[in-house]
């Protein structure tokens, strides 16, 4: 059986990941392909312990966030039942929400990022990705989408000046990465239906 296709979606918190995904996973299955969504961090205990420290904005080590994540990530990944492996070695087209960009440019911003990227691109049992489509949508712009969704920020979500800065940080990933990793950025400040044009162009 053909390996399926790994696709990951980054981009600021508000940026319209989920929407976006939902579109090209709809796509893809009228054209006849298997697709399976997921989303990190997972719905493991080791995720749902990552889902508590940003849902209540805990003031976490961002070296402990960081080999969370990672743990995390290694699970989503070996998973025999339900993991990106098994689903690719299925022939499926993996979508996930999130991957190892976010860890770079999010623990990235209070850690070392070599040490991040060391662990997360020298782990054998941690798949890379075929596509990663970044939507790129001003921090004001998510954080007034944010305000305006949500009852509560969450810990990523509170200032507008950290969320630039996450912002430069993948930016700076992107740039360590771009002879090694299929990369490409998406300008997702246009019309929903023009984000999802440019998306399915490069899927």
């Amino acid at each position: 059986m053909k390996k399926g296709r790994f696709i990951v979606f980054e981009g600021l918190d508000g940026s319209g990941k989920s929407t976006q995904i939902l579109e090209v996973a709809k796509e893809l299955r009228r054209r006849g392909e298997k697709v399976w969504l997921t989303a990190e961090p997972t719905v493991s205990p080791t995720g749902s312990y990552i889902r508590t420290i940003l849902a209540e904005s805990l003031e976490k080590d961002m070296y402990l966030q960081g080999a969370l994540f990672l743990a995390d990530r290694i699970e989503h990944n070996t998973d025999p039942e339900d993991g990106i492996l098994k689903h690719l070695k299925d022939g499926e087209t993996v979508i996930c929400d999130r991957y190892y960009y976010s860890s770079f440019a999010y623990q990235g911003t209070g850690s070392d990022l070599n040490w991040l990227m060391q662990m997360n691109l020298s782990c054998s049992q941690i798949a890379k990705p075929d596509l990663c489509i970044f939507l790129d949508v001003d921090p004001l712009t998510c954080k007034n989408r944010i305000d305006r969704d949500r009852e509560k920020a969450e810990l990523y979500e509170h200032d507008i000046m950290l969320m630039e800065k996450i912002r430069n940080k993948f930016f700076h990933v992107f740039a360590c990465l771009k002879d090694k990793e299929n990369i490409v950025v998406v300008d997702a400040n246009m019309e929903m239906n023009e984000v999802t044009k440019e998306i399915l162009k490069n899927v």
